[in-house]
């Protein structure tokens, strides 16, 4: 792993984080809502690019996960302030992803891959609608078409990777919630965002790669 590819994906990170809450705004609805902490979305920004930099290295395929990431944080600043996953952020994810990794495909030499990659897409979207229509699931629309376009980059690595991907989501959805509820932050009926689970999910299967 070159230092130099990891210290520039840290800081491009950092900027794409920093610059989110600001980029979010144009997305919140509910005037009482906001998007904060710069700084914090800053060191998330750069953690988040980095973990990818260190998992691919120069491969081909990088600059379409860090395309999709930069729209992840965005897309996880706005569901927590106001429970929306705003369908121009996920469409513009998943052509971002689309994109890069059909250039990637076709630097390799292996066009064949985004097919798989598709595949994954279109599982990762049957998956999570079963899941929605479950009566009493709190999966909303757009975390479905969020899962799609996150199940593309990691069908790309395999179905290991996107199983997962499909799998870790909920895990750490329950064990936050586990964790609210002892501390009395929230109530069994509380609406809670789930794309940021989805978007740590897949980060942390794309490592696990």
């Amino acid at each position: 792993m070159s230092v130099g590819l990891l210290t520039a994906a840290a800081l491009c990170g950092g900027l794409v984080g920093a610059a989110a809450p600001t980029v979010a705004r144009r997305f919140i609805t509910d005037g009482s809502a906001t998007a904060r902490w710069t700084v914090g979305w800053a060191v998330v920004g750069a953690v988040v690019f980095a973990g990818l930099a260190a998992a691919l290295g120069p491969d081909p395929a990088l600059p379409a996960y860090l395309l999709v990431a930069a729209f992840g944080v965005v897309l996880a600043v706005v569901d927590l302030a106001c429970l929306r996953l705003p369908d121009p952020l996920v469409g513009a994810a998943a052509l971002g992803g689309v994109a890069g990794l059909g250039v990637a495909a076709l630097a390799a030499g292996t066009p064949g891959r985004l097919g798989v990659a598709l595949a994954g897409a279109a599982l990762s979207f049957a998956g999570y609608v079963l899941l929605a229509l479950l009566p009493g699931a709190r999966l909303g629309f757009g975390d479905v078409k969020l899962a799609a376009a996150l199940g593309l980059p990691l069908g790309w690595l395999g179905w290991p990777t996107l199983g997962y991907g499909l799998l870790l989501p909920h895990l750490l959805n329950g064990v936050l919630v586990l964790v609210l509820l002892a501390a009395r932050r929230v109530r069994r009926d509380t609406a809670l965002p789930f794309g940021p689970a989805l978007l740590a999910g897949a980060w942390l299967a794309v490592l696990l790669a």
